[in-house]
C-alpha cells in the first residue's frame, strides 16, 4: 500500500483513494454517469498512468516533467474505454441509459481529469483528490 515503505503514507493517498469512492458511491450510487467518471479515472485512469508513464515515459511533458505524454494519454484512454464499459454494463441491468452523448461526456471527463493529473500542481496536491474532483466537477456540469 507504500510506495516506500513508510507507514505514514497511508494517512494520504490510500486514505484519499478509498474515501473518494466511497463518496462517489454513497452521493452517486449506480444511476449517475458521474460515479462511473469519478471511479473509472481514478481507478483505471490514474492507475494506467503510472504503470505506463514509468514503463514508457521517456518523452516528458513541457510544463511538467515528472509526467509524461505516455502516461497522460494512456490515463486518459483507460479512463475513457473503462467508463464506457461500466456505461454498458449498469445499462443491461436499467441503471443509466447507454447513449452516445454519455460516451462524448465521459470523453471530456476523462481528458479534463488527465489535463488536471498532469498539472505541476499534482506534485503538491495528491491526484486521488484531483483527479476524483475533477471528474465529479466536470461531470457535473457535463451529465
Amino acid at each position: 500500500m507504500s510506495r516506500f515503505n513508510d507507514y505514514r503514507e497511508l494517512l494520504k493517498g490510500p486514505l484519499y483513494y478509498a474515501t473518494t469512492i466511497t463518496l462517489a458511491c454513497v452521493i452517486y450510487w449506480r444511476t449517475s454517469p458521474v460515479a462511473i467518471a469519478i471511479i473509472c479515472n481514478l481507478c483505471a485512469g490514474d492507475g494506467l498512468a503510472d504503470i505506463v508513464g514509468r514503463r514508457f515515459g521517456t518523452q516528458k511533458l513541457p510544463y511538467n516533467r515528472n509526467k509524461s505524454i505516455a502516461g497522460s494519454v494512456a490515463m486518459a484512454s483507460a479512463g475513457f474505454l473503462s467508463s464506457i464499459g461500466y456505461m454498458y454494463y449498469f445499462s443491461t441491468f436499467g441503471y443509466v441509459d447507454k447513449s452516445w452523448d454519455m460516451v462524448l461526456g465521459f470523453l471530456v471527463v476523462s481528458l479534463a481529469s488527465a489535463l488536471v493529473e498532469s498539472l505541476p500542481i499534482s506534485t503538491k496536491v495528491d491526484d486521488n483528490l484531483t483527479v476524483p474532483v475533477t471528474s465529479m466537477l466536470v461531470g457535473s456540469l457535463i451529465f
